[in-house]
Parts: structure tokens; sequence; C-alpha cells
């Protein structure tokens, strides 16, 4: 990974792993700690991204300081010959943030798994929503319970 990174500035590199401020320009301010510009910063992580250094960058969303505090993994017994046309209206809900099939089928008959966020007392109603939109009955939530601290890898 060195030579894909040759001439961006470890300073620099160490404030692109971590967390970002939470500014209106966060990249000025990690190109200020990082004694660079806030266009070299942009140039930066586009080459890094261009050149396969790192696969992508984004934001991880703190869910529950933004007001999501339920969760759930359901999954859908879903006839095979339905499972795309489910799985894309599945996605089309902006509560589900993943959606995919299971192959082979987990307990011999769901094979379509989305993993649903919302309000306090909306999962219900929402899960019954989506069944009801998709014509599925036969479904099983499985709340999450625990949130297990999420990191990234630190190179610099």
């Amino acid at each position: 990974m060195a030579h894909r990174t040759r001439g961006i500035p470890q300073d620099l590199l160490r404030q692109l792993q971590g967390d970002l401020p939470v500014e209106r320009r966060p990249f000025r301010v990690a190109a200020s700690r990082a004694g660079s510009d806030e266009q070299g910063v942009l140039d930066a992580i586009r080459g890094l991204l261009r050149d396969g250094a790192m696969r992508k960058f984004g934001a991880v969303l703190k869910h529950q300081r933004a007001g999501i505090t339920r969760n759930a993994m359901v999954v859908w017994a879903v006839p095979p010959e339905r499972a795309e046309d489910a799985g894309t209206l599945f996605a089309s809900f902006k509560e589900i943030t993943h959606c995919y099939e299971r192959r082979p089928s987990f307990e011999g008959r769901y094979n379509l798994f989305t993993m649903i966020h919302a309000g306090e007392g909306t999962l219900e109603r929402l899960i019954a929503a989506i069944a009801d939109r998709a014509g599925i009955r036969d479904y099983q939530v499985l709340h999450s319970e625990e949130e297990f601290k999420k990191s990234s890898m630190e190179y610099f």
C-alpha cells in the first residue's frame, strides 16, 4: 500500500482515517490540521480512490443520536420466482438499509434478509406495512438488542 500513498503526507492520511469534525467544511479543518489546503485534501482522496489504495470514503451515521432507536433484521420466506421483485420493493423503503438474498435459505425457507431502522413505536407497524405491501406473511423479526462499537482501522 505504501507505493499507492507515495506523495501524500502521513499527517494528512492520519486525518482522513479518523473521524472528521462535524463542521460545514470538514476537509478544510482536516487540511489545516495536516498543514495542507482543502483542495489538496480533496485531490488526495480522489487519488487514493482512483489508485485503489482506498476502497471507499463515507460517513457512518450515529443512528441513535439521529432518532433511530429501534433496529431489526427481518427474514422473509419469498418464493424464489418473486425474490428479485420483493427485494426491489424492500430496498425502496428508506428505513431498510440492507437487503440481500441468502442461498441456501435460513431454516430452509427464509431467503431474503432486510435490516430495518425506525424510531420509537414505529418498527412493528412499519414491518406489518412492508409485509402487507409485499404480500408476504411468512417472516421473522430478529430485534437488535445491543450495538457494538464501530471503528475503523488505523494505519498511520
